[in-house]
């Protein structure tokens, strides 16, 4: 069931409204939130626009660094049972 949650991002306020729980879109509104502000103290000043859009391109590349890394994972985990299947099912 959808619920609507506030969460307040760089001092502004957003109704998100999601399925998810609500820790749980706490949790993401914070680290948009905090990348954000991360962004604000190292830059020069600049527009909000342009901070929002490269936190989202390092979150954004966060995401596929890790969406890789847990592919690879996957994809290691994937030989290693069919390995394990092969093993067992010659000595069975």
């Amino acid at each position: 069931m959808k619920r609507v949650v506030d969460v307040e991002i760089m001092g502004q306020k957003f109704s998100v409204k999601s399925d998810a729980d609500e820790n749980y879109i706490r949790a993401v509104a914070d680290y948009v939130d905090e990348k954000l502000r991360e962004l604000l103290k190292s830059a020069r000043p600049t527009a909000q626009f342009n901070v929002a859009i490269m936190a989202a391109l390092n979150i954004a590349d966060e995401y596929h660094q890790l969406k890789e890394k847990h592919e690879t994972v996957l994809n290691r985990l994937n030989h290693l049972t069919r390995r394990l299947s092969i093993t067992l099912a010659e000595e069975g």
